[in-house]
């Protein structure tokens, strides 16, 4: 009996399914300061995770990427943008020039992040969790270009990921943040 409840326990161990009790919340990442940011303060928040770029055709996702987050922080929503030069050379700025481009530009008050990799060998480890299923419990997915959308669930829970192209205020995602 007990080999039995051992092969089942590896066997759910390779399927991801022992993994869904990991969350967002066992990272921390570098704030767009150098500070450390804790994603264990986001327990019981929803939160976009967007990778972002100052030079790229969805750019202009910043305004409205501001837009719901002021619309919609005091009610347990959070963004935090993670720039990213993966994708054409469009974040080719230091962390400085990113901050001043969109404090200038589009008001950024959600938190923003160092400058990370979100593909490739050098993927920071909060986007292998986003995009590996075996870590996440939800699904692989891959970071096809910038500004791709990471929904992440009151419990810390991947839920959702959503293309460049989906404006963040979709009525999808707007109806999930309202939930």
């Amino acid at each position: 009996m007990k080999r039995y409840f051992l092969i089942l326990a590896l066997i759910l161990g390779t399927t991801g399914i022992a993994q869904n009790d990991k969350t967002i919340y066992q990272f921390k990442v570098e704030n767009i300061n150098g500070e450390t940011f804790d994603l264990n303060s986001l327990k019981g928040k929803k939160v976009m995770i967007v990778n972002t770029a100052s030079k790229c055709g969805f750019t202009p996702q910043y305004a409205e990427l501001q837009r719901i987050y002021e619309q919609y922080k005091d009610q347990g929503f959070v963004i935090i943008g993670f720039p990213s030069n993966d994708f054409g050379n469009q974040e080719p700025g230091s962390n400085e020039e990113i901050s001043e481009f969109c404090q200038q530009n589009y008001g950024v008050e959600f938190p923003m992040m160092a400058k990370i990799k979100v593909k490739g060998e050098e993927k920071h480890p909060l986007y292998q969790f986003l995009t590996e299923q075996s870590q996440n419990g939800f699904k692989d997915s891959e970071v096809k270009w910038n500004f791709q959308k990471y929904l992440i669930d009151k419990n810390g829970r991947l839920v959702a990921v959503k293309g460049s192209s989906v404006l963040p205020s979709d009525p999808e995602i707007v109806n999930w943040i309202q939930e």
